[in-house]
């Protein structure tokens, strides 16, 4: 990897030769960060002494030229970077977030300057396009031939509206169904740069849904309750968040059980044992349960279907809903072996 980073170095600083005026290089230097951090067109403005407006018609006007020089091929460096790109492109899906596709062709994590550095040689270069970094999208890289910002854009949108139809999250071959892409890595490529989706365990959905973007520890409880489909004790929660992919996974047990106390989205239905109210589970204790059972039942029920109802939603022991049903202040007994509301 110390080749590529030679190789893109030297495609850099034979960019720069183009540029003759001392003043149009330090411009170009400080708006992509190319030796430290990216500067503002106020901020050039201010050192050089012109208007932020100056500035931008400045640096238009050199990429221009840089553009034409790359295109009447005058900066001999620029074609080896373009196929160390190219190829991690390839690899990638054709199109890939700045920071993915730095950290791939450096082959550990790239520095900022790094990074723009390979930003700075894509918006020149002809076989490459470029995404500008806003509210939607991040900043990133494809190759030219198979589309510009707009049509990159433009696919990304496409498949947001996907998945918020769908209205869950979607793994890449449900996606690769409903769109018309050569391969599911192309979709990947594609969806990573749009700031509006987000992916956790294989599935894509929206970046506001927790399901694929927990934000904060319930969200995590409800992630891992909603993988595993059944309800677990709030240690064996801890546990599956320790050995998850989630971003921060260092909580306590405690935070965990005060978390799942706090929130509506789950229910106590045994000693520590919670499940998703989604799932059909109701707070309450366990004379509240049967009351709710006997309520919709159109006849007194046996004492093996209540216990049967009771377990569906509540993990107690069976000796503890009989003990419940004792409770003459609000079941009867109506024979040897059937009870109703008292």
């Amino acid at each position: 990897m110390d080749q590529n980073a030679e190789i893109l170095k030297k495609a850099i600083s034979g960019s720069l030769k183009i540029i003759e005026q001392k003043r149009e290089r330090e411009i170009i230097s400080r708006r992509f960060g190319l030796n430290g951090n990216k500067e503002t067109l106020e901020q050039i403005g201010e050192m050089l002494s012109i208007t932020r407006e100056r500035v931008r018609q400045l640096e238009k006007a050199i990429l221009i030229r840089l553009q034409i020089s790359a295109e009447d091929n005058q900066i001999p460096e620029l074609q080896a970077a373009e196929k160390i790109l190219i190829r991690n492109l390839t690899e990638t899906g054709r199109v890939a977030r700045l920071s993915d596709l730095a950290d791939k062709v450096y082959g550990r994590p790239a520095t900022a300057s790094e990074k723009t550095g390979i930003y700075f040689i894509a918006t020149f270069s002809k076989a490459l396009s470029v995404v500008e970094e806003n509210d939607k999208y991040y900043a990133a890289v494809g190759i030219a031939e198979y589309g510009d910002e707009k049509t990159i854009r433009n696919k990304a949108d496409e498949i947001v509206k996907v998945i918020r139809e769908n209205k869950a999250p979607m793994t890449l071959d449900e996606l690769d169904n409903k769109l018309d892409y050569e391969h599911p890595d192309h979709i990947k490529a594609i969806a990573s740069i749009s700031k509006l989706l987000a992916t956790l365990n294989g599935l894509w959905g929206l970046a506001k849904w927790p399901t694929v973007n927990p934000k904060n520890i319930r969200d995590k409880i409800f992630v891992i309750l909603e993988a595993k489909k059944e309800p677990m004790h709030f240690s064996e929660i801890a546990k599956e968040i320790a050995d998850s992919n989630f971003k921060r996974k260092n909580v306590t047990v405690q935070a965990i059980h005060n978390e799942l106390i706090k929130d509506s989205r789950f229910v106590l239905i045994g000693r520590g044992i919670y499940a998703l109210s989604s799932w059909g589970y109701k707070k309450g204790t366990i004379s509240e349960i049967i009351t709710s059972i006997l309520e919709k039942a159109e006849d007194s029920l046996t004492r093996e279907e209540i216990v049967k109802q009771v377990l569906r939603v509540r993990k107690v022991k069976e000796t503890t809903i009989l003990l419940n049903l004792q409770n003459k202040k609000l079941f009867k007994k109506v024979d040897k072996n059937s009870y109703t509301l008292a």
